[in-house]
């Protein structure tokens, strides 16, 4: 007699059910939206039982809560038992329940396949079980990646038709200002300052001359700060003092009142164009090392910055503890030596490029608002776009510390270099760029 055939039960699939009401309207029913929302769900969950399909008893209901942001009790203790492991499925009735912003999907969507969830939802045939559902998942990602791509365009185009005017469009506000009605205006007490720097500087021809005469009369900058080096070049090479608005190093006459006169401004110019080579070389010899204490080899050794001379050139290295400890073995691979403006340039090509990624871009937008909900998604999109930008303008010490605040780790490997971000840093970084915002609803 022919045994019956065994048929192979299918896995069980855990489902959860995540239903969202915007408004509180009709939840003290006894039928409500998110009930109705349930119950279409579990009757889809029920359909798929051959398919070894389980819905948990757990509700993950947000009712009165807004889809435009990620901070619901349900949706966080939903990822939370996503992480732990406890879902395989999550089903909504429509896409909107889960996030009306195409950037929060595409993180929540993130959270999915890192821990090897399925979405679905019922009303719209959306199933990344499937080829088709995740094709359609790809296509609502390139248009939020196109979305984000088209807002920091258009925000770049109009930060520079309104510099052309010369307009003031944020950053750091310059000592002898404040910011009044999204305009500059001078504040008298620092314009004294700034115009006693530059006249000071006439006459001493020396920034670090100056910087020691300042730090003794306990001068701060307009952040609070001692002055150094770094903040006196910057300051005597800003436009913004004789009535200018500087874009992409073009200058345009500035809707704002000058500080200081044209002519001191030249002579400053003058002096420092003068001794422009021995400045120059002064600056190079103090170059800090970017990846100071951040630089690795891919077998954990630490990587330290040195350097050597040929005549008058001097040459910058990163090299491993091994070289300089006279390691290197027959077992072991050879020590590595660097040439640090190569390994420099790297990683910050590195760093702008990741900026750029919509997964990087995402995780920004949720340090940010996490310390400064006020701040919107698309101000933090725009601020990352103006990354470039903003680091050519920097010195060399501010690169440096922000680096520092960027980076936690950079890997040397045979194949290249791996960057580690920090994502905390990323939304210090991206609040500094906005900092003006929060100084003109303090003014």
């Amino acid at each position: 007699m022919r045994g019956s055939p065994i048929t192979a039960m299918p896995r069980r699939q855990r489902c959860a059910i995540y239903t969202r009401k915007s408004s509180e309207e009709g939840l003290d029913q006894d039928f409500n939206s998110l009930n109705a929302q349930r119950e279409a769900c579990e009757a889809y969950i029920a359909s798929q039982k051959a398919e070894g399909w389980v819905a948990l008893r757990e509700h993950y209901d947000d009712g009165g809560v807004s889809g435009g942001t990620l901070e619901r009790p349900a949706l966080k203790q939903l990822l939370s038992d996503i992480e732990a492991g406890l879902i395989d499925v999550v089903v909504v009735y429509k896409i909107d329940r889960l996030s009306r912003s195409l950037m929060d999907f595409a993180k929540l969507v993130e959270v999915f396949e890192r821990c090897g969830v399925t979405f679905v939802s019922i009303t719209q045939s959306f199933n990344t079980t499937t080829s088709m559902g995740r094709l359609t998942l790809n296509i609502l990602l390139s248009f939020a990646q196109f979305e984000r791509e088209v807002i920091g365009e258009r925000i770049r185009d109009k930060f520079a038709a309104s510099r052309k005017r010369g307009m003031w469009m944020g950053g750091f506000v310059p000592l002898g200002y404040d910011v009044k009605d999204r305009k500059l205006v001078v504040n008298e007490s620092e314009a004294e300052l700034v115009r006693h720097i530059f006249e000071r500087f006439i006459r001493l021809g020396s920034v670090t001359m100056l910087v020691r005469e300042l730090q003794a009369q306990g001068r701060r900058t307009k952040r609070g700060k001692p002055f150094d080096k770094g903040i006196v070049y910057k300051l005597i090479n800003n436009r913004v003092y004789v009535g200018e608005a500087v874009h992409k190093g073009e200058s345009y006459p500035g809707e704002h009142q000058a500080i200081v006169d044209r002519e001191i401004f030249d002579k400053v110019q003058a002096i420092l164009a003068t001794n422009g080579r021995p400045r120059g070389a002064v600056t190079r010899s103090g170059t800090p090392a970017l990846l100071r204490g951040l630089i690795f080899t891919d077998t954990g050794r630490a990587m330290t910055p040195t350097h050597t001379r040929k005549g008058s050139r001097r040459y910058r290295y990163y090299v491993s503890t091994d070289a300089i400890r006279g390691r290197a073995t027959a077992n072991r691979p050879p020590p590595l030596r660097l040439p640090a403006d190569m390994v420099e340039g790297a990683v910050v090509g590195e760093i702008r490029r990741l900026v750029r990624m919509p997964e990087i871009v995402a995780q920004a937008v949720t340090a940010v608002r996490q310390e400064a909900p006020d701040i919107e998604e698309a101000e933090v999109i725009a601020a990352l776009a103006r990354f470039d930008e903003v680091w050519s303008a920097l010195f060399p010490a501010e690169q440096s510390r922000i680096i520092k605040l960027l980076v936690e780790r950079v890997t040397i490997t045979a194949d290249g270099l791996a960057v580690d971000l920090r994502t905390e840093g990323m939304g210090t970084i991206v609040r500094e760029m906005l900092a003006p915002k929060s100084e003109e609803a303090a003014a």
